[in-house]
C-alpha cells in the first residue's frame, strides 16, 4: 500500500498543493496542520502506526515529513525497521531502490558530519573562553534545603498546594517532584 504524509506548519496554511501531488498515488492519506518541529505529531504517529511491511510512505518533499535532519533519519529508521520504503518526489528519493538508500546514506553522513563540526566549533570557543576567563561552565543552583523541607511539610499536611511551593521555591515541576523523590527516598 501506497500511504501518502502530507503536513503544513499553520492551520491557515493550505495542504491543496501537497494533495495534488500525492492524491492519484497514494491509497491512504495521512494530513495534518502542526508545526513539524518534532516527531510529535498525532498523523504522523498513526501513519507510522498503521504502516506495515512492504508498504510506502509518499511525501511531496522531505522537509513535510521532518524539519531536523536527526528526525528525518529517526523515521526512515523506523520505517526500514517495519520493512517499509520511503518515497519523496520532489527530492526524487526512493529507499526501496539502491540509488535512494545510497542518497539517504549520503545525506545522513552530511547530517553527521555537521553535528561534529558544531561540536568541534563549540569545544574551541569554549577552550578559548576559559583560556579568557570567561567561561566558567555551568554555576551549580544554590538550594536551601531547609526552604524546601518546610514547603514539603506544608504541602503533604495540606497547607498548600505543590503549584504555590513550586513558586515559593522558584521551582520548575520537575526539579520540584525530582527533590520530593529525592526526600522521601532519604537521598536528599
Amino acid at each position: 500500500m501506497i500511504v501518502g504524509y502530507i503536513r503544513v506548519s499553520t492551520q491557515e496554511q493550505n495542504t491543496a498543493r501537497q494533495l495534488e501531488k500525492l492524491s492519484g498515488q497514494c491509497e491512504k492519506l495521512f494530513v495534518e496542520k502542526i508545526s513539524g518541529k518534532n516527531t510529535d505529531r498525532p498523523e504522523l504517529q498513526r501513519m507510522m502506526d498503521f504502516v506495515r511491511q512492504g508498504d510506502t510512505v509518499m511525501v511531496e518533499s522531505y522537509s513535510r515529513f521532518s524539519r531536523s535532519t536527526r528526525d528525518l533519519f529517526d523515521l526512515i529508521g523506523q520505517l526500514d525497521a517495519k520493512g517499509v520504503s520511503f518515497v519523496s518526489l520532489k527530492e526524487k528519493v526512493d529507499t526501496s531502490t539502491p540509488e535512494g538508500r545510497l542518497i539517504m546514506t549520503f545525506f545522513a553522513g552530511l547530517a553527521q558530519f555537521e553535528r561534529e563540526l558544531i561540536l568541534q566549533r563549540q569545544a574551541e570557543g569554549i577552550a578559548i573562553a576559559k583560556a579568557a576567563g570567561k567561561y566558567t561552565g555551568r554555576q551549580p543552583v544554590k538550594f536551601d534545603h531547609d526552604a524546601f523541607r518546610a514547603a514539603y511539610t506544608a504541602w503533604k499536611a495540606g497547607r498548600t498546594t505543590a503549584a504555590q511551593a513550586m513558586r515559593t521555591l522558584g521551582l520548575k515541576p520537575n526539579t520540584f517532584y525530582r527533590r520530593v523523590r529525592d526526600l522521601e527516598r532519604g537521598t536528599l
